[in-house]
């Protein structure tokens, strides 16, 4: 009987041993999992009643939770959704993207910044909201971008060198997350498939991500830097620039570049090279120096490391493994080279910066509810991409490509303004990429800018990138 009654209890302990042991796993270990399962309907239900925490720009509320007359207690409002959504996603019952994503936490009020926050709502009954997040965007800058770009496909970024504020992000074709943020699931979901299939890829934010670019002559600026730091070439050093190159282990040549004055001279100086954006000097120095030479340099201002700012962005990248002829056809932004216009505009403004790269940021201020900042935007060093000495000889060749060169639709009057085109080949459908990076002042840099227009022909992208690039400037140095 005692032997029965012990058998009983010990079965009886073990049972509480593991119920217990059940319980303290499924609210410590699998809590987390359990929260983020898209089947919890509760959890859900609790997201969608907390009063989320706005996205501004220049202290306008871009993205914002207003009631809702449904069972969820608030809606999510995109206010210019069109000129804001590759920055602000979306924030829906299927998902998130975005900055309502990298920013969860503090829209929710769940970030550990806002512990004391939080604690001082719950004891003082008020119902938990989250910290607005106030963006470096300038609204006048990010609406010309817009404007500019019309109805072509591309990308505008713009960049404070001296401190790395994002000015302006702009991707196009843009899209109405209004629509995918409804409360009516199968609205959402229809909403969202139709952007997600469209062969126009209206959510990629092309600024930072997406299929990337080829960038066509604009790389000529690391191929300028890695030549300069080998010791190999200064200033004074004589370039040969034939009509064509052959490329080695090839039949195929490269052409100069055809709608400058290349043909002009067959030996040239660095400035004339990149004044009209000669190909042949620019394929010799990359075969000379070597591919590791060009690929340092390139990871020297920033190709292949990661980046969040805090949207993540996509590494551009050099190839490896090049023989001689893929080497000269990288050399000029061709064959597989890949970038995001940030990483390009990040170029630009390292040179403008004397060599120094900063570390481009969308976060101006974090406020907590009661309108106490939480953290304020401080310039961050990312990098030394080349010397302030060679810094210096760039900046003065690419004054020379707007002064007298085939940049000179970005020239602004009184102001000297540094610069420098691409053209990158497609190869489908015979199009080209037309790019334009530069800053200004060039004595005094304020803005630098990175342009792409997709899938143009070369005169149409001369007339759309270097012209927006001056409007640009003028925008910033008339405040």
């Amino acid at each position: 009987m005692n032997q029965a009654i012990r058998h009983t209890w010990v079965v009886a302990a073990a049972l509480l041993v593991l119920v217990l042991g059940s319980l303290t796993y499924v609210q410590f270990f699998e809590a987390g999992r359990l929260q983020a399962n898209p089947w919890n309907s509760r959890n859900l239900l609790q997201q969608f009643s907390s009063n989320r925490g706005p996205i501004l720009v220049d202290g306008q509320q871009i993205a914002y939770s207003q009631r809702s007359n449904d069972q969820y207690d608030y809606q999510r409002v995109y206010r210019d959704p069109q000129l804001y959504a590759p920055l602000t996603g979306f924030y829906s019952l299927l998902n998130m993207t975005g900055l309502e994503q990298e920013l969860n936490p503090l829209l929710t009020g769940s970030s550990d910044q806002l512990f004391y926050d939080r604690i001082t709502q719950i004891l003082s009954g008020n119902q938990p909201r989250g910290a607005s997040v106030e963006l470096t965007i300038d609204p006048a800058l990010q609406k010309l971008a817009y404007d500019a770009l019309g109805d072509q496909k591309g990308a505008i970024v713009a960049l404070n060198p001296k401190t790395g504020e994002i000015l302006a992000m702009v991707s196009k074709p843009s899209y109405d997350p209004n629509a995918i943020a409804t409360h009516n699931t199968n609205q959402a979901r229809q909403a969202y498939e139709a952007l997600a299939q469209n062969e126009a890829n209206p959510l990629f934010n092309r600024a930072i991500g997406g299929n990337l670019y080829s960038p066509g002559s604009v790389f000529k600026i690391i191929d300028t830097a890695a030549a300069l730091e080998s010791g190999k070439y200064d200033a004074d050093s004589v370039l040969d620039n034939p009509a064509e190159l052959d490329l080695p282990g090839t039949s195929a040549t490269l052409p100069n570049y055809r709608y400058g004055g290349c043909a002009a001279r067959t030996k040239v100086d660095f400035s004339f090279a990149l004044e009209q954006s000669c190909n042949t000097p620019f394929a010799s120095i990359a075969m000379n120096l070597g591919q590791d030479a060009i690929a340092n340099e390139a990871k020297k201002f920033g190709f292949g490391e990661p980046l969040k700012v805090p949207l993540t962005v996509t590494p551009s990248t050099f190839p490896e493994n090049l023989n001689d002829a893929q080497l000269a056809q990288s050399s000029i932004g061709q064959f597989d080279v890949r970038v995001t216009p940030l990483q390009v505009a990040m170029m630009s403004a390292a040179i403008a910066n004397n060599g120094v790269q900063m570390k481009p940021n969308l976060i101006k201020t974090v406020r907590a509810p009661d309108l106490t900042p939480v953290s304020t935007f401080k310039p961050e060093q990312l990098r030394t991409a080349t010397s302030q000495q060679t810094a210096t000889q760039i900046k003065d060749w690419m004054v020379n490509v707007v002064d007298q060169g085939i940049a000179n639709a970005a020239a602004v009057p009184g102001v000297k303004v540094a610069g420098k085109t691409g053209t990158a080949e497609l190869t489908v459908g015979g199009g080209n990429n037309a790019w334009f990076t530069g800053f200004a002042p060039a004595d005094d840099p304020q803005i630098a800018v990175a342009i792409v227009v997709e899938n143009v022909d070369v005169l149409t992208g001369v007339s759309l990138t270097s012209p927006t690039a001056k409007k640009l400037f003028e925008a910033v140095l008339n405040k």
